[in-house]
């Protein structure tokens, strides 16, 4: 086998039993705050957009862009693209919701299936619900699908990165134990520039139990959760 061909292979959308299915729900486990990831939804437009528009300040410092400045794309046109590339085992997106209101985003993206068996990780959180430990146990959550799941992509290694000044997203996967691989230089096109960012990784073999048992009950303040509400 030639080494490109070895590179096709790896890098190849899906093959036989390797694609997942798009699960209806992910519910948290029973005692930590009752969240839920489930896909993007067509009619999750006015509340979705509403959500983003009150978190823009929020969420701007790192927000990726386009280098080459195309045309944008409808929310119905994106839910629809999400919806393509779900079926091909290639990409999904998870809304994060808490009693019923969309709170936050998670996707898994860049998926690779033969010798690689890898997948990006990205997330985002509303403002109003940040520090409650719904950002690391949707990780937590997501990681179990991905590495375990009968529906699931069944992979090695998932892999998160962050730009080297988010504090906030760094501790969310150290409260995982995700260690950092090393820096990517000029990574990702970042509010209007190339930006480096550091890279952490979590292996299907770091795993004894769930990430969800070893992300632990402890990060989660009750009082907090219910001031939520």
């Amino acid at each position: 086998m030639s080494v490109f061909q070895s590179l096709r292979d790896a890098f190849r959308p899906h093959f036989d039993n390797s694609h997942f299915r798009t699960p209806i729900e992910i519910d948290a486990p029973e005692g930590m705050p009752a969240i839920r990831l489930r896909p993007v939804r067509e009619e999750d437009d006015v509340e979705w957009n509403t959500l983003r528009s009150r978190n823009r300040e929020w969420l701007e410092p790192w927000e990726s862009g386009d280098p080459m400045h195309g045309s944008g794309i409808s929310f119905l046109q994106w839910v629809r693209r999400e919806r393509e590339l779900a079926e091909s085992g290639s990409e999904i997106v998870f809304m994060v919701e808490y009693e019923g209101r969309i709170v936050g985003q998670i996707s898994l993206g860049a998926i690779c299936y033969g010798s690689m068996r890898t997948g990006t990780v990205g997330y985002w959180m509303d403002r109003g619900h940040a520090g409650l430990g719904f950002a690391p146990l949707a990780l937590a959550m997501l990681a179990d699908w991905a590495f375990a799941a009968v529906d699931g992509p069944r992979l090695h290694r998932l892999e998160i990165d962050i730009l080297p000044s988010n504090q906030r997203s760094k501790r969310i996967v150290e409260k995982l134990g995700i260690p950092r691989e090393g820096l990517h230089r000029e990574y990702m096109y970042i509010n209007g520039r190339w930006r480096d960012h550091d890279s952490y990784a979590l292996l299907s073999t770091d795993v004894e139990t769930t990430v969800t048992e070893r992300l632990g009950r402890s990060v989660f303040d009750d009082r907090k959760v219910s001031r939520a509400r």
